[in-house]
């Protein structure tokens, strides 16, 4: 599908782009309406790519080719600049759950968490009860290690199918993801998740229900009419004497005074002031300067350095 041409290299024909990756490959692809925030402009090429056989040719071609590239997935932790990406953006739709033994599920990192979350709880699994609400991908859950309520997708990886930086195809433990607080060994490795196989536990099902039920209804009284953002922008601070051992930043984003907060089209969140919205014309510039004004008020403040949570894409 070719929607323009807009290329990294002018010495690289369409033909032999489209040979290298396939008739699939776009070109100026618009990213703003794959990102929860809807700001940002084009990706030279883009691909979606539902197989690890994909995610291997889409990986080696671009690497052959000197093509810079990026993955995404659901799109709900990115700010994607508004020049857009300067290179090749590969998106993971690679689908598939099944219970491969008894406590223990794979899942395509395409698939919705939510997704995941509900195979789970059919299943009378628990351990993924945590995350009921988080929006995304199971990929981009794994790689950016997501949590809330005190649990972490990394606490339940078993193991990890990816596709690496040049192109091969390997299964790796839990202990490869060096799992941390919103951080893993992919944000450094380049590799492309392709499944993950998670280890829960048997459990009741009710339980299991009530416990989700309990955390959506959490989240539905924070949350409800946030319209487009990523979610929290900012990471918590460790800190053990702190309920789940983390100091909340929106509590000093809070205190500071974060919630008058708005740049052009971009506004804090008046019922979480670690969030940022778009009111529907907002630009990813909009957004940046929003986020630097909330660092610098929690900074003078607190002396404390807020660390983003989301993933930045493209030139700042």
């Amino acid at each position: 599908m070719m929607t323009g041409q807009l290329f990294t290299n002018p010495e690289l024909s369409m033909a032999t782009l489209l040979s290298a990756f396939g008739p699939n490959l776009e070109f100026a692809r618009d990213l703003a309406p794959l990102s929860s925030l809807k700001t940002g402009g084009k990706a030279n090429y883009f691909i979606a790519t539902g197989s690890a056989e994909e995610i291997s040719k889409a990986v080696t071609a671009a690497r052959r080719l000197k093509i810079p590239f990026f993955v995404i997935g659901g799109g709900t932790n990115l700010l994607i600049s508004d020049s857009g990406f300067d290179g090749l953006i590969i998106r993971v739709e690679v689908a598939g759950l099944s219970l491969r033994a008894e406590t223990e599920i794979e899942c395509g990192a395409g698939e919705e968490l939510k997704a995941l979350i509900d195979f789970a709880t059919e299943n009378s699994l628990t351990g993924l009860e945590f995350a009921a609400g988080i929006w995304g991908t199971v990929g981009g859950a794994v790689y950016g290690n997501a949590g809330a309520y005190g649990g972490e997708i990394g606490t339940v990886v078993s193991e990890i199918t990816l596709v690496d930086a040049k192109g091969r195809l390997k299964t790796v433990s839990a202990e490869y993801g060096r799992f941390a607080y919103r951080d893993s060994y992919f944000k450094k490795t380049r590799e492309v998740i392709v499944s993950t196989v998670f280890k829960l536990a048997k459990g009741q099902k009710k339980a299991i229900e009530q416990k989700i039920s309990d955390i959506l209804t959490q989240r539905e009284e924070k949350y409800c009419n946030l319209g487009n953002s990523a979610g929290c922008f900012f990471k918590n601070i460790p800190d053990p004497k702190e309920k789940y051992g983390k100091l909340s930043a929106g509590h000093l984003l809070d205190k500071a005074g974060a919630k008058e907060l708005e740049v052009g089209g971009a506004r804090v969140f008046e019922k979480h002031a670690n969030i940022i919205v778009n009111k529907g014309n907002a630009s990813s510039k909009d957004i940046r300067r929003l986020a630097d004004i909330m660092k610098e008020k929690v900074r003078d403040k607190f002396g404390v350095e807020l660390t983003e949570e989301i993933v930045q894409i493209g030139d700042f």
